[in-house]
């Protein structure tokens, strides 16, 4: 009877997942490895480094080492996939990484002063909130291309005209769903951040032309957070001079369609990341929090306040570097040594 029990509590505690991820430093990787420009061979020394986290469900055992162990987080599943399927959720990661490789290429040539374009499609929907007059009609990978027949230049551009809309506005959108364009309407709600808005989830569907040759092969890594760091590789190939100086740089951070560097999760864990390789420099967002989520959530920090906490738990050397702008890292790099 014992014995019957304790298989059973192993296999459980092995084998059975339960509804939560653990999420864990997930290495950090010379650039070089995933990013090719002018199919040109890259061999200065020192490295820029795109860094990631693991994530996994888990079971009971893996819980209980990660109650144990720092630099650990345990998330719902609920919390980390939004109630998506592991699928869809792999799929929106997709999403996120296309639209932070275009902006990368798209600011680092722009600033390298080479021929660059960037057109502007839409905005992939990547969620649909449960109070959202278009759940059930919008789905992952439709694309929105305007609303109330007005077209935008970036998702930011779409969410401000929506957002100055009044709650229980009528709404139409207009969108594209396996190629075929079509429309629907509903009504503005108020979002969870306080704001107005259709309550989607969304991310940029760009475009990029250039004749500078820049190729990615990311395969097995999704998400938008490497963006700083692909603009800055991928610069640094552009320009006569060198911006590593032998370093080993690291960092987090999206890339924006106006060259700003937004804001990314698990930063904590990353730094842990990048020291592990031993980094010199780590460059991470530095925006303030906003207002709105801050009265509710009094105990939110910065990214660079979650570096900061992070280097010092460590002990480590490695400058954290806050930046808000990727004018603002390359400008660091040619003043730095």
């Amino acid at each position: 009877m014992w014995f019957f029990l304790i298989l059973a509590l192993v296999i459980v505690g092995l084998f059975i997942p339960l509804p939560y991820y653990i999420e864990m430093p997930g290495g950090a990787y010379d650039i070089r490895t995933v990013l090719q420009v002018e199919d040109q061979t890259d061999d200065a020394e020192g490295s820029y480094n795109f860094v990631a986290v693991t994530l996994s469900e888990a079971n009971a055992l893996q819980l209980i080492y990660a109650w144990l162990t720092p630099f650990t987080e345990i998330s719902s599943k609920e919390d980390t996939t939004g109630g998506y399927s592991s699928e869809d959720y792999w799929r929106i990661s997709q999403y996120y990484m296309e639209t932070s490789q275009n902006g990368a290429i798209y600011q680092a040539l722009s600033l390298a002063g080479k021929e660059v374009s960037m057109d502007f499609m839409g905005v992939y929907v990547l969620s649909v909130s449960d109070n959202s007059t278009f759940q059930g009609v919008l789905n992952i990978a439709d694309t929105v291309t305007g609303v109330n027949g007005k077209t935008f230049k970036s998702s930011a551009d779409l969410i401000e005209y929506v957002s100055g809309l009044t709650i229980g506005d009528a709404v139409t959108v207009q969108y594209t769903t396996s190629g075929v364009a079509t429309e629907a309407e509903g009504k503005i709600i108020k979002l969870d951040n306080g704001k107005n808005g259709i309550g989607i989830g969304l991310t940029d569907h760009t475009e990029v032309k250039t004749d500078t040759e820049v190729t990615f092969s990311t395969e097995g890594v999704g998400g938008p957070s490497a963006g700083l760091m692909f603009t800055l590789d991928i610069y640094d190939q552009l320009v006569d001079e060198d911006l590593r100086k032998g370093r080993v740089i690291a960092g987090t951070g999206t890339i924006e369609q106006d060259g700003s560097v937004g804001d990314i999760g698990g930063t904590y864990l990353k730094v842990k990341a990048a020291d592990d390789i031993g980094a010199e420099i780590f460059f991470v967002p530095n925006n303030p929090v906003d207002e709105a989520y801050l009265k509710e959530n009094p105990d939110a920090k910065t990214n660079y306040q979650e570096a900061l906490e992070a280097a010092k738990e460590l002990g480590t050397d490695m400058k954290i570097v806050p930046v808000t702008t990727v004018q603002e890292a390359i400008d660091y790099l040619k003043d730095s040594q």
